[in-house]
């Protein structure tokens, strides 16, 4: 498929690529990452949604160095004010805090869209971390104008950025800390081959993101809840997955389940409407989970 698009044209110069697909360059990242703090591995008090979306200063300085670099990223006042907009709606800094996500890691996300997680997770990391912001052709189209502002000149020097296809991922093994998956695991029962988007094969997606992942790394995923037994198709009719087959699919390619917080849970959302249907969009009922891979 041809790039016709500045942006994408750019940054395909930027990732390269080769018959086997697009790769990391390993010793970018290594020159550019940091060692994960030890508070990263801890599991931390799990949050509710009215304490991580005080800003700092607005009650006391929370004894949780994570909870800290989290709520700091989150203030930061470089973020467009699009972003900030969105905070209370994905109470990112609360699933952020959930996830572990420490200033030095490593962190990888998957399908980042528009960049929302990508620009927090560059704060939160800090100088000494690494963010890669991975996207397909597909996603570079639909959000080529959020990325456009997101990685103008001068901005985010602590993410690299990867073009890499449906089914062509391929990453290092052992380099991360984190992969998260915002609101994209569905999508592995997606479809749509006029706009580029080849039916995902999901074991060997995770498979590689496990191989990619250090011991002991989480893997963090938030995602539109479909109806319980939802069959698999659902992920691309209504772009949600039935919870217990998301856990089942994960933990059967050898992630463990570690925790699962309610802070996106609406028990008002109609859960047979498309998440984009106008009347349940930005208000579905999400789950969030943590697994890890184990040491």
């Amino acid at each position: 498929m041809a790039l016709r698009n500045p942006v994408v044209l750019a940054l395909a110069l930027l990732v390269g690529g080769c018959a086997g697909g697009p790769r990391l360059d390993p010793e970018k990242s290594a020159a550019m990452a940091g060692s994960a703090s030890q508070a990263s591995t801890q599991t931390g008090p799990e949050l509710r949604s009215e304490d991580a979306v005080k800003r700092p200063g607005s009650r006391p300085t929370p004894a949780d160095p994570v909870e800290r670099a989290v709520l700091a990223a989150e203030a930061n006042s470089a973020r467009p004010a699009a972003d900030r907009a969105r905070d209370r709606a994905r109470q990112s800094a609360a699933v952020l805090t959930f996830f572990r996500i420490a200033p030095g890691m490593t962190v990888l996300d998957l399908w980042s869209g528009g960049g929302y997680y990508t620009e927090l997770l560059s704060y939160v990391v800090g100088a000494s971390g690494r963010v890669v912001a991975h996207n397909n052709t597909p996603y570079l189209r639909f959000a080529q104008d959020d990325l456009a502002v997101r990685f103008a000149p001068g901005r985010l020097p602590n993410v690299e950025r990867l073009l890499a296809e449906n089914n062509q991922l391929a990453l290092p093994a052992g380099r991360f800390d984190a992969v998260l998956m915002t609101n994209v695991y569905h999508d592995i029962y997606f479809v749509d081959e006029k706009a580029g988007w080849a039916r995902i094969d999901g074991p060997k997606l995770l498979a590689e993101v496990f191989r990619s992942l250090k011991p002991g790394g989480v893997l963090g995923v938030t995602d539109h809840a479909a109806v319980a037994g939802a069959p698999p198709e659902t992920g691309g009719t209504l772009h949600r997955i039935d919870p217990g087959l998301l856990k089942r699919e994960i933990t059967a390619a050898g992630f463990v389940l570690e925790a699962e917080s309610d802070v996106l849970v609406n028990p008002e959302d109609d859960r047979t409407k498309s998440a984009f249907d106008p009347s349940v969009q930005g208000r579905t009922d999400q789950v969030v989970l943590r697994f890890r891979k184990p040491l």
